[in-house]
């Protein structure tokens, strides 16, 4: 008898750890995980386009659809791809510069690119020939933006005025309302009507007549802001700040959340689809992260490498992706799913 009920005893210890054990632990994993930074990349692809060369590349634009690519080099020339950066041409007819920004139309036919000290140099052939556009001065542009038509663009002058054409970028006009400031990058609407710019070592500002008068995001912080993005109708932006978070905006800047489930870093890029929902951001000195899902989740894309990236983009579904490693290569990026 004292043996059945022993044999029992231990038959229901087993029973009860079965029970208890397995389903806690697999919990308590799903718990801890469901807010950090996805760890696996398996569900995207990177390819280093050495076609291009390894050099100083600084900024890229992208079509709509992520077929056409032009990527420019910091004393260098700008280099242009339609196969979504299979084969690379480069584009002399611009000169060899100290390029910094670089921005596209919708379809890649228009391209707009900022020299630092220099002038905006404008194409409507994609990238085939250029015009000074001299009317903007020369400035220390840092960052330029287009509407998907390629008619409105929005420039910023690093302690300076932000600078708008509303004709292709034949004429320009100083915003003088949004003040000189540290100004960094900026960001279009689809349409150009509605604007945003970071100002290293201050505000995040908006605009929705294009650029005629700005509004001071006061409840996102003084901040090291170091990119900024929008979606096609510019109600969600997405801000990074270098040594510190990425914040997004549903309500076009009115309020922002931190994104602290990323993490902190010295974020250099940050690009979005146009529906607001697909993001990807590069670190400078780490590595490149992503998210499907407005921000919830990311991934960090580890097959890319650890880099010094510079500046990225992505397609209108978020499924194409384009790079720049500052001193290294291009990296195209297809997502899996």
């Amino acid at each position: 008898m004292k043996r059945l009920f022993f044999v029992l005893f231990i038959l229901f210890i087993i029973a009860l750890s079965g029970c208890g054990g397995g389903p806690i632990a697999a919990g308590s994993i799903t718990t801890t995980t469901t807010t950090s930074v996805t760890p696996s990349a398996d569900n995207y692809t990177w390819t280093a386009q050495t076609s291009a060369g390894s050099r100083n590349w600084n900024s890229i634009a992208s079509s709509s659809d992520g077929t056409s690519l032009a990527a420019s080099v910091y004393g260098g020339y700008i280099y242009t791809s339609t196969n979504s950066g299979s084969t690379w041409s480069v584009k002399s007819a611009a000169g060899s510069r100290s390029w910094y920004s670089i921005a596209s139309s919708s379809d890649g036919t228009k391209l707009a690119a900022a020299v630092y000290v220099g002038y905006i140099y404008t194409s409507a052939d994609s990238g085939s020939t250029w015009t000074a556009q001299t009317s903007a001065g020369s400035r220390s542009w840092y960052s330029i933006a287009s509407s998907s038509d390629g008619t409105k663009l929005a420039a910023v002058d690093y302690g300076g005025y932000i600078y708008t054409s509303a004709d292709s970028g034949s004429t320009w006009t100083a915003q003088t309302s949004a003040g000189s400031r540290s100004w960094y990058s900026i960001a279009s609407s689809s349409d150009g009507t509605k604007l945003a710019a970071v100002d290293y070592g201050g505000y995040i500002y908006a605009s929705t007549n294009s650029g005629s008068s700005w509004t001071a995001q006061t409840s996102a912080g003084i901040e090291n802001w170091k990119s900024i993005t929008s979606s096609s109708d510019a109600t969600v932006l997405v801000a990074a700040v270098y040594s510190g978070y990425i914040y997004i905006s549903t309500n076009s800047g009115s309020t922002w959340t931190a994104q602290t489930n990323v993490g902190t870093g010295n974020w250099h890029s940050i690009a979005t689809s146009p529906d607001g929902t697909a993001f990807a951001a590069t670190v400078y000195g780490g590595y490149i992260y992503t998210s499907k899902d407005s921000g919830s989740t990311w991934i960090t894309q580890t097959n890319a490498g650890s880099r010094n990236w510079y500046s990225i983009v992505l397609s209108s579904y978020g499924t194409k992706f384009a790079a720049v490693d500052y001193g290294g290569y291009i990296y195209t990026g297809t997502s899996n799913y």
